[in-house]
């Protein structure tokens, strides 16, 4: 197994390892460590099967639950992230996010596997959470230690949002909901409960707040926050190519989905880890 790191904030490709077939303890433990090291990683060159991408999944946790988007048919834990040629529709994930995030305990990671994928754009943009704390100004750490953000779906998937009932001519199975209204609180700075390092948990979208403080105080401080978390130097830019899966680590790195390839069908398929349980 080769690993070759991107040379930008974060991500790295890993070759040398065929994820059609079962993998040892070893090699499963040996990914988990890089993973964990670079947040994000990409296999070229893999010809999956849904079996293969699920299997590949469990190795790292058991499934994460997919509110909101419908599972492919015949499947409960894939789920299709299309665009067909002639989509009008708003960009699908445009916005920096880490998935799921106002669930209660949100998924350790993602899987994404390119399917059919344009010869041009579809990039997909991380930001790293721990490089952006590590060089936030100290007054805006002071102003953000403690605080808890209140994360909720509503301005995605409720009925009057983003991707709700007045979001048409789309060709993902997007089902809004008034579930999506839940609030769930997770601290603004926190650990990553697998290898301790301090971060940057999650971005304005899902957060719709912070608890504790009136909206007046709350956005601008938010804001701030985007501003400083989604630099350019905390970013890697990953390009796609047919037969690539992606894994990444939501409690590591923002991520957004970019166009640039109208008129060119685009479908992966994708998976999520579920939370992350100590031990014992």
């Amino acid at each position: 197994m080769d690993i070759t790191p991107s040379g930008q904030a974060c991500g790295a490709t890993v070759t040398g390892v065929d994820l059609s077939q079962p993998l040892t303890d070893e090699v499963v433990a040996d990914i988990r460590a890089v993973w964990l090291k670079h947040h994000v990683l990409a296999f070229p060159d893999q010809n999956l099967t849904d079996d293969d991408l699920e299997r590949f999944t469990l190795y790292f946790g058991p499934f994460g639950e997919d509110p909101f988007i419908a599972p492919i048919p015949g499947r409960e834990h894939i789920i299709a992230v299309q665009r067909d040629a002639g989509e009008t529709a708003p960009l699908f994930a445009e916005n920096w996010h880490t998935d799921w995030s106002f669930q209660e305990h949100p998924p350790a990671g993602t899987c994404l596997y390119g399917i059919t994928i344009p010869p041009e754009g579809g990039d997909t943009l991380f930001a790293d959470q721990h490089a952006a704390f590590e060089a936030m100004p100290d007054d805006l750490r002071a102003r953000l230690d403690g605080k808890m953000a209140i994360h909720s779906a509503k301005n995605a998937y409720a009925p009057e949002g983003m991707y709700g009932e007045k979001d048409a001519g789309r060709s993902m199975d997007i089902r809004p909901s008034e579930d999506a209204k839940a609030t769930q609180l997770h601290p603004v700075i926190r650990d990553h409960p697998e290898t301790g390092r301090t971060g940057i948990y999650g971005t304005v979208g899902y957060i719709a707040g912070i608890d504790g403080l009136a909206e007046r105080d709350a956005l601008p401080l938010l804001m701030e926050l985007y501003a400083w978390q989604t630099q350019d130097r905390f970013v890697y830019r990953h390009k796609w190519q047919p037969g690539m899966l992606l894994m990444w680590d939501n409690r590591s790195v923002l991520h957004k989905a970019t166009g640039g390839y109208e008129g060119d069908d685009r479908l992966l398929h994708r998976t999520t880890i579920g939370a992350y349980r100590q031990a014992g």
